[in-house]
């Protein structure tokens, strides 16, 4: 398949499926293969007669759907994030939390892959002088893709995936096992997994931290995204945090949620 004839495909289909073509600009090798292997299983030629079948078999949209899942994730992805987490936005939250009466600080992963994200946080969390409040940590880890939660849920992962974690928490947070590295269960069971997709359903539960990064505002319609934007800032509790991806902007500010620091994808909903 050529490049070019799939990056056709992929204008063509993406607002089809609420996506944009923008988002997928560096990660087209990825999809395409799995498009080209698609193709393969249906024993079409090409591009063109593909798009007579997704015309003539509406289910098949649903598949397409799968096929377009980007799930590049890894420990530490974006340090400046997880160390403004450890130095300014887990410390602030943890205060809100005590001075409201609450005892546990809620975190909401969405798109969470293979649990690299939430996992990162739980292994924050018991960083020196954090959490001086003693306030437990749960988190809520959703994603679509089902393969992805299994493999979440064993938490063992090759060394390209903790490589941008700091010495000491690689250290401290996981055991070798058949060449993998292993999370540990103290910072696995603060984390629970949920198959859910974030274009349908969201949680009924509000939280002090969620955090939306290298999906919705990447990969997803404007208009969809704005859509998602509004049902997020409901899931959030008042004086909580909102942390998006490094290179994402929000199609909108909701009214009450403003930027925390200036320059940062990070913010706050008034209290």
């Amino acid at each position: 398949m050529k490049d070019e004839s799939c990056i056709c495909f992929l204008k063509w289909a993406l607002p089809y499926l609420h996506m944009r073509w923008p988002g997928f600009k560096k990660v087209r090798g990825q999809v395409c293969k799995r498009i080209a292997r698609r193709l393969d299983e249906l024993e079409l030629a090409d591009l063109k007669r593909y798009r007579m079948y997704l015309e003539d078999n509406p289910l098949e949209w649903h598949i397409l759907d799968s096929l377009c899942r980007i799930s590049i994730s890894r420990f530490y992805r974006d340090r400046g994030t997880f160390d403004s987490l450890r130095s300014h936005i887990l410390p602030e939250l943890i205060e809100n939390t005590a001075r409201q009466g609450d005892n546990v600080l809620a975190c909401w992963s969405i798109g969470s892959a293979s649990g690299e994200e939430p996992y990162s946080v739980s292994l924050l969390w018991d960083f020196p002088g954090l959490n001086t409040q003693e306030i437990d940590l749960k988190i809520l880890a959703t994603e679509v893709d089902q393969g992805m939660i299994n493999r979440a849920r064993k938490g063992c992962y090759p060394v390209s995936s903790i490589r941008e974690l700091p010495s000491k928490m690689r250290s401290m947070a996981f055991t070798r096992k058949d060449g993998l590295f292993c999370i540990k269960g103290q910072y696995k069971k603060r984390v629970q997994f949920l198959q859910q997709d974030i274009r349908n359903t969201q949680p009924v539960s509000t939280f002090h931290l969620i955090l939306c990064r290298n999906l919705v505002f990447t990969y997803f319609s404007l208009e969809l995204q704005g859509k998602i934007i509004e049902k997020i800032s409901l899931c959030l509790k008042p004086g909580g945090a909102l942390i998006i991806g490094s290179r994402e902007e929000l199609p909108e500010i909701i009214p009450g949620l403003s930027s925390w620091f200036p320059g940062q994808t990070i913010y706050r909903k008034e209290e």
